[in-house]
């Protein structure tokens, strides 16, 4: 009687898509605890807090760390509105000590996560960001600063005033023209856009970054608005 139903419980484990090669993960594996099914996100500012599970919800979001770096995530998209229909997604999952690195089929396509902590039953990750990130974030300071001293001092006589090209368009020219007193040291200010040019030109090409090919047309003059300088 025994073996009649340990052969049922067989035949019926295998009858149940939890028991196929494509959908059974390891509830724990000792050699790598992040491989597996995780569920149900708490997020607590920039930390997202994620439970173990055997198999994903059906109608809920959930991830799976393959053993063959095969990463499944089962979501309902960006739109968000109801009715809500979950589908699976798959990509390439790396660890790199504690950084995950995720590659998806579609947008965002690339990401990475810091492993904050990892036990049996609970992974905590913190939004990391990836190498082409942090270059952009290099250039937006750059850009930034580039920004605060073109604005440093109050437009008041347009006559103080320059322009000059900056940035690098993927396709080929200046990404626009600033404004910049002649009261500042000049030669500072000019060897930042430079270098600012030079850096979105570089990242373009690591990148491979695609834009129009048009340009934009340059300023005849700079006038005052209102304590700012504007290009006419």
């Amino acid at each position: 009687m025994k073996k009649i139903v340990f052969a049922l419980s067989v035949v019926l484990c295998f009858m149940n898509m939890q028991c196929s090669d494509d959908d059974s993960i390891p509830v724990l594996e000792p050699d790598n605890l992040l491989i597996g099914n995780w569920i149900a996100p708490s997020y607590d500012n920039d930390e997202i807090t994620y439970k173990r599970a055997n198999v994903l919800p059906e109608e809920a979001y959930g991830m799976t760390f393959k053993k063959n770096g095969v990463f499944v995530e089962r979501s309902s998209g960006w739109c968000g509105t109801p009715p809500l229909v979950f589908f699976d997604s798959e990509g390439a999952w790396q660890l790199d000590d504690k950084l995950i690195k995720i590659a998806l089929e579609y947008y965002p396509n690339n990401y990475a996560w810091q492993i904050i902590s990892l036990t049996e039953n609970e992974l905590v990750v913190k939004r990391a960001l990836t190498e082409q990130e942090e270059d952009h974030r290099e250039l937006m300071d750059l850009f930034d600063e580039i920004y605060k001293l073109s604005i440093s001092v109050s437009c008041t006589d347009a006559s103080d005033w320059a322009f000059t090209a900056y940035g690098a368009k993927a396709c080929g020219g200046p990404q626009g023209y600033i404004a910049y007193s002649k009261q500042i040291d000049t030669a500072a200010f000019l060897q930042k856009v430079e270098k600012y040019t030079n850096l979105e030109d570089a990242f373009n090409t690591k990148w491979s970054i695609v834009s129009t090919c048009d340009l934009p047309v340059p300023p005849k003059e700079v006038v005052c608005e209102n304590g700012f300088p504007a290009l006419k």
